[in-house]
């Protein structure tokens, strides 16, 4: 009570706690489950795209590239043989660096611009040489090359940001090219079908069945970009602790099981330490305490409550009882499925126990007396 008015914690029920697990957590699983066999992270596309809510994000199990396909290109292309380029595609300048070029007539202008429009059909056609039909660059494509691919039947694509380019070859197989005078050394990329697909109000473009078959794209949807880039940031730290479990498949119960037995432990422990070594590690252990009261302050349910009977749950020997946030009950973290990766829960603790030590050193450092001058 406070002023004469009550405070009370904000709680909810059964269905509202539910609700409370993330939409991404499912596709984060599915996503890494999917790269299974290389764990490599770069084959896993995330794009956001603002509408709709949260709920609606999905896994597609095809690569999508943010871009659009050419003017009067073809759509939509099967067994494509894709060239990745990084290379210049405006009107292939004549540079004469240093000098300048008069002209007494309009003639000589078209001579010039005839010459690099040459230029420029030569470059098309020794990319066109390839037995390419889809031709991906780093840098802009102007009308005239333009033109001469979609004349020749090969989709053009520009302009694709330099990491989405990167991905796009190691999921397809091929190699970033700035040259093209010798096709047999050119590695060019597979899929077996590209496609443009429509996600909200935006047009994109899918590669299904690359080379590296395990690639596939989170499609994050949600109401604001502020939304979407919290969301993002969840599910790459969810993505790289998944990562971690499958590489060294080891695990620990979740619940804040593992917390209530290392604190457990430190306070035995701390019963046969005398001085304030005691207080310290009595500290450490309310300190561990602290993760399952979170857990079940963010579930809306009396953490008090809940984490004195986890504790009571460990020292009667059940060391398998964490916290059940869908019932507001300790459960059995066995039988509910409820794991934490050993990797990611040394790297909590070690950072927490580094992070302690420093700030008490700091507060050694402000105590410390300056040294008096003599003399």
């Amino acid at each position: 009570m406070r002023g004469g008015a009550v405070t009370r914690r904000p709680t909810c029920g059964r269905a509202d706690r539910a609700r409370l697990v993330s939409p991404t957590a499912q596709l984060a699983v599915d996503a890494v489950t999917r790269i299974a066999s290389s764990l490599d992270l770069e084959r896993i596309q995330i794009i956001k795209k603002p509408g709709g809510s949260l709920s609606d994000s999905y896994l597609d199990d095809g690569f999508l590239l943010d871009k659009a396909i050419g003017v009067g290109q073809p759509k939509r292309i099967e067994g494509a043989t894709i060239m990745v380029a990084n290379t210049s595609m405006d009107t292939d300048k004549v540079k004469i660096f240093g000098s300048r070029v008069r002209v007494d007539s309009m003639a000589k202008v078209a001579e010039i611009e005839a010459a690099e429009k040459s230029k420029m059909r030569a470059k098309c056609q020794k990319i066109i040489d390839h037995g390419i039909n889809v031709f991906i660059n780093r840098q802009l494509i102007y009308n005239l090359p333009e033109q001469i691919f979609a004349s020749a039947g090969v989709m053009a694509i520009e302009h694709a940001d330099f990491v989405g380019v990167e991905r796009l070859a190691a999921v397809t197989g091929a190699e970033i090219v700035s040259t093209f005078d010798h096709p047999e050394l050119t590695t060019l990329g597979r899929c077996d079908l590209i496609e443009e697909v429509m996600i909200g109000e935006d047009r994109l473009i899918r590669f299904s069945g690359v080379a590296a078959g395990e690639a596939c794209t989170v499609v994050l949807r949600g109401a604001s970009t502020h939304l979407l880039d919290e969301a993002e940031r969840s599910l790459h730290d969810a993505l790289c602790v998944l990562q971690q479990t499958m590489k060294n498949k080891r695990t620990i119960y979740g619940g804040g099981c593992g917390e209530t037995l290392m604190a457990n432990a430190v306070e035995d422990a701390a019963k046969k330490v005398p001085g304030k070594k005691q207080l310290a590690m009595l500290a450490f252990a309310a300190a561990l305490r602290q993760l399952p009261t979170i857990v079940a302050d963010n579930a809306g349910l009396d953490s008090a409550d809940l984490v004195t009977r986890l504790k009571s749950a460990h020292y009667a020997g059940d060391s398998r009882a964490g916290l059940d946030v869908r019932s507001g009950s300790i459960g059995d973290m066995k039988e509910l499925g409820i794991m934490e990766a050993l990797k990611l829960k040394q790297s909590v603790l070690v950072s927490a126990a580094e992070a302690a030590e420093m700030i008490l050193r700091v507060d050694d450092i402000i105590k410390c007396a300056p040294r008096q001058r003599r003399g």
